[in-house]
């Protein structure tokens, strides 16, 4: 399944605030969280970078063994996307969020600023990805950091054989954001174990302090759509709508920031609406997730067990299915129950406690190596969550004080942050 955030951000758009102005001296505009995580940041206050000259896709073999099923046709291996320098440097893996490819646009403008600066670059996609469940996950059912790390762990090695011989590279560094933030942390702690990479700084971009928590404040905001999650399917069709009505309105420049900003304008959309646009984006991706896991393990969860879908089978019923699916489904239908079978007298608390950074507390409060950039108006953190970062990594921890989940990311004073972090 494609990632469909850029899809569904360039589709439908929301309610304004009174103002963009703020009383401090941050640049970046948009002071509500949900209105900045859909809208991003625009154009104009994104850094110009040059054309990146040495880039490209690169697939990994990492389970060669591993037989794909026929509706799979198209896997190939996983795909990463790789930057290098001629001269020696530093490389950077980056991991990306929830659901996204290897090419998410965070991704890879965290990539391009990273390369401009002199660095090598490798952009992992997420261990949520259809990709990557299908060509690098050894369980196939994502969702336990500590075993998403090891695959992870387990592709980077994969990736630095395949280019080892092209680069040369003074140092390793490792890096993520939201989902891959927190994942980041996990397999630096491996690294510590292996000693293949030695990472020298370590930065996490939004991440959740536990990932249970976050996802459940995320399911939380379909509940705020008219009628409730089970409403979904008439929401998403009168929020598309409400986008064909601006369209036919002849406000239509372009799919691009400034247009984001005009319909942002229009106040077409409710605060409600907005909560809810962010949720029904999780639960298609949501969606990719579970088809792809159960198609992998053959757990008849969504697809009948033992049904072998080919590359001309429709798979639309199933992925409307997997839409309706919840993550409590997920966590309590198919992901405890698996580590439950495989971790004997395994607790529904103690597989959430696992999925927090307060698991690994000691070693991150112990290690230098860490960075963290975070907002303070981030919805998948409570303000307790918020202190406890500050609690944990102290002056290592950058809050800005606007940009929801992600929304600032590109900004050009926040890719610097990043750059000189790794600079240093």
């Amino acid at each position: 399944m494609m990632h469909l955030k850029p899809l569904l951000i360039a589709c439908f758009i929301l309610l304004p605030l009174p103002s963009f102005a703020a009383d401090d001296d941050y640049g970046y505009p948009i002071p509500g969280s949900y209105e900045a995580t859909i809208l991003g940041t625009p154009s104009s206050l994104k850094p110009e970078f040059p054309a990146t000259k040495h880039i490209r896709q690169i697939v990994l073999n990492v389970f060669p063994d591993r037989e794909i099923p026929p509706v799979f046709f198209y896997e190939e291996g996983l795909r990463c996307t790789f930057a290098y320098q001629k001269q020696r440097a530093p490389l950077v893996f980056l991991i990306a969020g929830a659901g996204a490819s290897d090419r998410a646009p965070n991704l890879l403008a965290m990539m391009k600023a990273l390369y401009n600066a002199g660095f090598h670059v490798i952009a992992m996609p997420s261990p949520s990805n259809a990709n990557f469940i299908v060509s690098a996950s050894e369980s196939s059912i994502p969702g336990d950091l500590t075993e998403d790390s090891a695959d992870l762990y387990r592709a980077m090695e994969v990736a630095w054989k395949q280019v080892a011989g092209e680069i040369d590279v003074s140092s390793f560094h490792l890096g993520g954001y939201s989902l891959g933030g927190i994942q980041a942390a996990f397999v630096a702690k491996l690294d510590e174990e292996r000693r293949v990479f030695n990472f020298q700084k370590v930065l996490m971009i939004n991440p959740p302090v536990s990932l249970y928590n976050s996802v459940t404040r995320i399911e939380e905001m379909l509940k705020q759509i008219p009628g409730g999650p089970k409403k979904q399917g008439i929401f998403f069709n009168r929020m598309f709508s409400k986008f064909s009505q601006f369209y036919r309105y002849g406000n239509f420049v372009a799919i691009n920031d400034d247009f984001l900003y005009s319909i942002y304008t229009e106040r077409l959309f409710s605060q409600a609406e907005t909560a809810g646009l962010i949720g029904l984006t999780f639960r298609i991706s949501l969606a990719g997730m579970i088809f792809s896991s159960d198609v992998m393990t053959n757990s008849g969860y969504v697809v009948p067990k033992n049904r072998v879908l080919s590359s001309r089978d429709s798979i639309f019923d199933y992925f409307l299915v997997s839409t309706h699916l919840s993550f409590f489904d997920y966590f309590n239908e198919y992901f405890y129950p698996y580590f439950q079978k495989k971790r004997p007298g395994l607790t529904k608390k103690a597989l959430i406690d696992s999925m927090s950074i307060r698991s690994i507390e000691g070693y991150l409060k112990s290690s230098d190596k860490f960075g963290v950039m975070t907002n303070s108006n981030d919805f998948i953190l409570t303000r307790e969550e918020l202190d406890y970062l500050l609690q944990l990594f102290g002056e290592r921890l950058k809050i800005y004080p606007r940009g929801g989940h992600l929304g600032n990311l590109e900004y050009k004073e926040n890719l610097a942050y990043m750059v000189d972090f790794f600079s240093r």
